[in-house]
């Protein structure tokens, strides 16, 4: 069975810490008045948990739809395999109090008892008058001071009851369960409930055992038995796992059907269950913190405690098993279902049949005509074929060509980078070594030095630049709007103002993306600095739910449309350059009224700069 092992001494992590401390320490947090409201959650599960992984996605996703203005949600993970060692508290909690220090948090979210645990130790110290928003497994905790939060006990007795009904000869349960804190804190719940299941059932607990017995253990179970999977996130021999990555490999090894309760484990080589769905309470928990952040006293907010639960089975599992689907409960919903034709198109294929039978005559009146039709169909659509196969061929011409223009160009920039400006330089040091062995003096000799080392210096100044434009090899390291302030200044000049914004554009775009807007935005610019006289150029540069807009747009003596659309060569670049990435390209303008020039680039928009 694959393992993530994690075992480091405390030594090895306490400088790892330290050096996120100092990463993200009160240097990088300097908040001013109005800026987004800070919330800090702390899970008791790895990053790559389920639980931790809903969490994070469903409580930034509810609060960033209801406080407009902004939050910033900082997430972090307790390893709950040390948890139980004091210097790994201790430690965790200098990292919190040095990164956070400055930070003036809305409200603290403790996902699970274990975080919960850890606040309410830390609070006076580190969040003394921090409103707290929990998500308990257990009615058992204490609820402390100005907090509130969400009660979701899993029950773990409504798996056994579709079990048994699945199953009425079943005789023993054997519970499979881990060895950390988290495994041992379930696995406490699930025997608390099944002492009073009865229903004749002996159980069995195959709890915290190492991965390789327990598995020579599930392979040769009684056959009037099922195997319930609790959790494991730790084993007997301090190996730790993913519990999804666990159950996938004990449901392979064992000989009679497996059953859980967690919704994620669906899929996972289990029967079924009584499926617990924690975006249900996570849901209500992100609700609850915000109306903390909109100013609701947590005290005042009543806890809740939804029901998440829906009983589930997976059609191939009790095909494996030779369950009868008859003796599934009411309200059970089956997945993974593979459905035959007929049954996927019963009705559609009894319908097609009487229409087939019935037009049967008139189908037959009408071959000939069809037969003539359908010559001079295909004699169009071959027509059409060809012309399709043409068209695509010049396009893929057209991106080729821009492909290798782009290639041609990277080549002679990094050549006269690499080879004329280095030349150049070393050509200005001479020179200007030259220039100090005269010492001062006024000769023509002297003069011609000096004058000869500023002529070197503007070859190498201007070779630099043409490298550059030829191919920014910044593009890619800084991104597109750095690029685009770049150009906006080199292009500036005394009669030419040029102004650039931008609102909501991704911090990561795909290179072709980047580099097609950056060219036209190039070629714009040189056009408008050589042919259009004007004074005022604006760029704007808008990311929206579509993809982006890039509209530039200029004051000077403007053109016939129709005239050069087709002649000049830098609007044509600009349509197949966007042509490649899907985009499009609009060009408005009539002589004495200006340019403006509106693209349009398809994209999956990602979080904004």
């Amino acid at each position: 069975m694959r393992a993530v092992v994690m075992r480091f001494p405390i030594r090895q992590w306490l400088l790892p810490i330290g050096i996120v401390c100092a990463t993200f320490g009160p240097a990088n947090h300097v908040w001013a008045v109005g800026d987004p409201k800070q919330v800090l959650v702390l899970h008791s599960a790895r990053r790559d948990a389920v639980l931790a992984e809903t969490g994070d996605r469903e409580i930034s996703r509810i609060l960033k739809e209801g406080l407009p203005d902004g939050v910033d949600v900082y997430p972090e993970y307790i390893d709950t395999a040390r948890f139980s060692n004091p210097q790994y508290g201790a430690v965790f909690r200098d990292f919190i109090r040095s990164k956070y220090k400055d930070q003036q948090f809305g409200v603290v979210i403790a996902l699970e008892c274990m975080s919960l645990d850890f606040v309410e130790r830390i609070r006076d110290e580190l969040f003394p008058e921090t409103p707290i928003v929990f998500f308990a497994l257990t009615h058992r905790i204490r609820r402390i001071g100005n907090s509130t939060g969400v009660f979701a006990e899993p029950n773990f007795t409504r798996t056994l009851e579709l079990a048994t009904a699945l199953q009425p000869g079943v005789q023993q349960v054997f519970v499979v369960s881990g060895a950390s804190v988290r495994d041992r804190f379930y696995e406490s719940v699930a025997r608390t409930q099944f002492e009073s299941f009865g229903r004749g059932l002996t159980f069995t607990y195959l709890s915290g055992l190492p991965t390789n017995e327990l598995e020579r253990r599930v392979a040769t179970l009684p056959r009037e038995s099922i195997v319930y999977y609790v959790i494991v996130s730790q084993d007997g021999a301090g190996t730790n796992y993913l519990p999804i990555e666990y159950l996938d490999n004990l449901a392979a090894a064992a000989s009679v059907p497996v059953y859980s309760w967690q919704g994620s484990t669906m899929g996972h080589g289990i029967v079924g269950g009584s499926m617990v769905h924690p975006e249900i309470a996570i849901g209500v928990v992100g609700s609850q913190a915000l109306r903390v952040l909109r100013g609701e006293p947590a005290d005042s907010i009543p806890t809740s405690a939804p029901d998440e639960s829906a009983s589930q089975v997976d059609w191939r599992q009790i095909r494996r098993w030779r369950i009868s689907e008859s003796r599934l409960p009411a309200g059970t919903t089956i997945t993974f279902r593979e459905l035959t034709i007929w049954d996927r198109h019963k009705l559609s294929i009894l319908v097609a049949v009487t229409l087939l039978f019935a037009l049967f005559t008139l189908v037959g009146g009408l071959l000939l005509q069809a037969s003539r039709r359908r010559r001079a169909e295909e004699q169009i659509r071959k027509s059409q074929t060809q012309l399709r196969a043409s068209y695509e061929r010049i396009r893929d011409l057209g991106g080729r060509l821009l492909t290798a223009q782009e290639a041609e160009r990277s080549r002679i920039a990094r050549e006269l980078h690499d080879d004329v400006g280095q030349q150049a330089t070393l050509l200005t040091m001479d020179l200007e070594r030259l220039s100090r062995l005269g010492l001062g003096l006024e000769t023509d000799a002297d003069r011609l030095v000096r004058e000869t080392l500023d002529l070197a210096k503007g070859v190498a100044t201007s070779v630099r630049d043409l490298s550059h434009r030829l191919h920014p090899a910044s593009l890619r390291l800084i991104g597109l709007v750095p690029a685009l302030r770049d150009l906006q200044e080199d292009w500036q000049r005394p009669g030419l103002a040029i102004t650039f914004s931008h609102e909501n554009v991704p911090a990561q775009l795909p290179e072709e993306i980047t580099l097609c807007l950056f060219r036209i935005a190039q070629e714009a610019l040189q056009n408008t600095a050589k042919h259009s006289e004007a004074h005022n150029v604006s760029m704007r540069l808008v990311g929206g739910e579509d993809g982006l807009a890039f509209t530039i747009v200029d004051d000077g003596v403007g053109f016939d449309v129709n005239a050069v659309l087709n002649k000049g060569l830098g609007l044509i670049s600009m349509g197949e350059r966007l042509r490649s990435i899907g985009g499009t390209l609009k060009i408005s303008s009539e002589p004495g009224a200006g340019a403006r020039l509106e693209i349009s680039v398809p994209l999956d928009v990602a979080p904004p700069v």
